[in-house]
């Protein structure tokens, strides 16, 4: 999980009801998971997301995981190519 906050919706801040992928779809919301690529949401929260904005979800996934490479020592070019062999491609 991407934030601390791990009882609470991040968007709204009430209860969370549910885990959402940041990066989903087919065969990668395990890679989503085992990555921490994933913030809690309230249900309204939740339906919003996939309603409007999953493009928004993945872009935010895909920029903490070329963070976390970041951190570990990777240029941002080498964290991008990271992230398109893991996903099968870059969401920015």
């Amino acid at each position: 999980m991407i934030t601390k906050y791990d009882k609470i919706c991040v968007v709204c801040g009430r209860s969370k009801d549910h885990i959402h992928h940041l990066v989903y779809g087919r065969g990668v919301r395990d890679l989503s998971d085992e990555d921490g690529l994933t913030v809690p949401l309230c249900y309204d929260c939740h339906k919003k997301v996939h309603e409007f904005s999953g493009a928004w979800s993945k872009i935010v996934g895909q920029l903490a995981f070329e963070l976390d490479q970041v951190s570990e020592g990777k240029s941002k070019d080498a964290a991008r190519g990271e992230f398109k062999k893991r996903y099968g491609r870059s969401y920015l």
